[in-house]
């Protein structure tokens, strides 16, 4: 289990566009956001990337870079971009599964065609949403089972405002007994 003010597992992805994301290497002033999405043949996360997408400048006021990353190779991935007209957020891809693992994602199975005619992989990752500070360690984690009822970014565009303004440090960090 990842917990908050300890170092994540390292993450090294290739991006669209070329290059590598590296997350220990990010240079985010603040924090970089990480959001793991369930790949192309989800109809939720495109309009869920469509929002982060319209939202990335925001997140750059306030020092925080974010990313799109699922296990889909580059060609579903370039699909996935394209879909939701991304021209702000970085998408990496090729997410091993054992990556995800240790990020605390939920792996399912194929159920076949999804309501959008797109075949789901054999195997993918459900969503996960993380603030991860520049020295790598967590500052935020919501992991879902389903593709539903994530995190609204609006909403973490303002709580954002009140932890910078406020210093306020990451919560549940406590590992005693209780």
């Amino acid at each position: 289990m990842l917990m908050p003010r300890q170092k994540t597992p390292n993450l090294s992805l290739p991006t669209l566009g070329g290059g590598t994301f590296d997350l220990s290497t990010d240079g985010a002033e603040r924090y970089t956001l990480v959001t793991f999405y369930r790949g192309l043949h989800c109809p939720i996360c495109a309009n869920y990337l469509k929002e982060l997408e319209r939202l990335t400048p925001e997140f750059a006021e306030r020092g925080v870079k974010t990313i799109a990353i699922s296990s889909d190779g580059k060609d579903r991935t370039e699909e996935m971009a394209a879909k939701i007209d991304a021209k702000n957020l970085r998408f990496a891809y090729d997410l091993p599964l054992s990556v995800a693992k240790e990020w605390g994602l939920y792996i399912s199975t194929s159920r076949g065609k999804t309501s959008i005619g797109i075949e789901e992989p054999a195997l993918f990752s459900e969503p996960g949403v993380f603030l991860v500070t520049p020295e790598q360690t967590l500052y935020y984690a919501s992991v879902q089972t389903m593709p539903f009822v994530r995190p609204v970014f609006k909403e973490m565009i303002g709580a954002l405002d009140f932890v910078i303004a406020n210093d306020y440090p990451g919560r549940g960090e406590y590992t005693g007994e209780v």
